[in-house]
């Protein structure tokens, strides 16, 4: 199994954060699953690698050139995947992916996430969607989709594309249950 994992670069956040992206790395590497993340070398992705590596995991990044050229990239990453843009880079991690984790991020972090929810409401991916809701920090986004629910923006049924985790060990235990979702998205894909 690989999991694609997206989250913060910043190195700015609350210690609590790089805690439960070490832990979430050092598990998936005892268990064995790969790793595809974008490549970076601070924040939350970095911590995620580097406990990975330390745990001797296998974790592959995903890095637009631009990014690289910055001096942005992990340098202790084997395999680096180097692509033109970021919507390339996204297009390649998911089609590496099982599965996709979410932890705390900003901005890009949040689109990756939706992108991935919009692609299996679409029946584009089939793999479980697992956001890390570490210091309750996706609580406004969670409230939000139940929004978007109560106004008929998305289906209830909707509610079963992703997961929610309050920890790396129950990150652990959605993986393993991959309980899939329905057998037909698009026959309720359209409102």
């Amino acid at each position: 199994m690989t999991v694609c994992v997206f989250a913060s670069s910043s190195s700015r956040v609350n210690d609590e954060y790089g805690i439960a992206a070490q832990k979430l790395g050092m598990l998936l590497a005892i268990a064995r699953i790969n790793i595809v993340y974008g490549g970076g070398g601070i924040g939350l992705m970095g911590k995620l690698a580097d406990a990975t590596l330390e745990n001797g995991g296998r974790i592959t990044g995903v890095i637009p050139f631009f990014m690289k050229n910055e001096g942005w990239g992990h340098h202790g990453i084997s395999e680096m995947i180097i692509t033109a843009d970021m919507g390339e880079r996204k297009k390649k991690m998911f089609a590496m992916a099982d599965a996709v984790v979410a932890l705390p991020g900003g901005i890009g972090t949040l689109e990756e996430l939706t992108e991935a929810i919009t692609l299996k409401q679409l029946g584009l991916f089939r793999g479980p969607i697992v956001i890390l809701n570490t210091l309750q920090f996706y609580k406004s986004f969670l409230e939000f989709l139940e929004h978007m629910i109560s106004g008929h923006f998305l289906r209830l049924e909707h509610k079963g594309i992703w997961e929610i985790a309050a920890t790396p060990e129950e990150v652990m235990v959605s993986l393993s249950r991959n309980k899939g979702w329905i057998e037909d998205p698009r026959r309720i894909a359209k409102i």
